[in-house]
């Protein structure tokens, strides 16, 4: 089995609660995407961006992640600003967009009720990210976005999570890569401030300086 095959199962209902919920929005919005959504990106790409879990009206409908809701707005924007991607703008998984050296996953694939996975679901969903993860080259970079997905990257290399404490701008070192962290680009970290343009410019600028070391 390729990295690729181990990093995705578009059948998986290992989570019955997340099963049951997508079956629930399938039944309310039938051209809903409403099914485990794959990562996205360059297959051999040396940055990699882990988010929490697919939005409602954003990637559980389009299929792809961070596309149609606002925690995308900025994180496309910023990877075309640093050269990660063809464009500014996700609209649709069919849309052209690509994304160069750089590949985007999620701690769970699956849309959580009210985007809250619980820590069982994160466990369950982690050998997708792990493999993800085991595909990088030496010296790439793990970007998180959030405590949750933070996380989900030490879970994935077996590393404790006491050991590595999350922190917007925070560096690890893990196993020949590094580990980024960021708030994550949420409606609510950018409309409070928690998270700025500049900040999330800044955190980019350093991962694209980490990559050309």
């Amino acid at each position: 089995m390729c990295a690729s095959e181990a990093a995705f199962d578009a059948g998986c209902r290992r989570c019955p609660r997340l099963a049951a919920f997508l079956d629930e929005v399938s039944r309310q919005h039938p051209d809903y995407h409403a099914a485990p959504v794959p990562s996205f990106g360059d297959p051999a790409a040396r940055l990699l961006v882990v988010g929490l879990a697919p939005g409602m009206h954003g990637a559980n409908r389009t299929g792809r992640p961070f596309t149609g809701d606002h925690a995308g707005i900025l994180l496309y924007q910023t990877l075309h600003r640093f050269g990660f991607a063809s464009r500014p703008v996700s609209e649709a998984a069919d849309d052209g967009l690509r994304l160069h050296d750089c590949r985007i996953a999620n701690a769970v694939k699956c849309l959580p009720p009210q985007n809250k996975p619980v820590t069982a679901e994160v466990r369950a969903c982690n050998p997708f990210l792990e493999a993800e993860i085991k595909s990088l080259e030496e010296g790439a970079v793990i970007l998180a976005l959030g405590k949750i997905a933070h996380d989900a990257v030490l879970r994935a290399l077996g590393l404790p999570l006491s050991r590595y404490r999350f922190g917007h701008g925070t560096e690890h070192r893990l196993e020949g890569r590094v580990l980024l962290d960021s708030y994550h680009c949420s409606r609510y970290n950018t409309q409070t401030r928690r998270l700025t343009e500049a900040m999330f410019h800044d955190i980019f600028r350093r991962a694209r300086t980490l990559l050309e070391c």
